[in-house]
């Protein structure tokens, strides 16, 4: 250690202030990498989940029309049968 790690600051040295600062640091980027993630996957259910709603709502539609095609048929049907 140099002399300057050495000096005390009323009972706290350089060295302690360093690993301090460093460990601070390390947190910190830690903290925001889990964060940045988060945020990350958090975008990618949501567009996962628009995806799902578009696909349920076509499927939706086609059903809907399938229905109104069978509707149509049963009328056609009906008429037939009370002659």
């Amino acid at each position: 250690m140099t002399s300057i790690e050495h000096r005390q600051l009323k009972g706290i040295t350089i060295k302690n202030i360093v690993v301090t600062i460093i460990s601070t640091a390390s947190i910190v980027a830690s903290v925001m990498t889990t964060y940045f993630e988060l945020k990350s996957d958090i975008n990618e259910v949501k567009l996962d989940q628009q995806s799902q709603t578009r696909v349920n709502e076509i499927r939706l539609k086609v059903l809907e029309s399938q229905v109104a095609v069978l509707q149509r048929e049963m009328e056609e049907i009906k008429p037939t049968k009370h002659q």
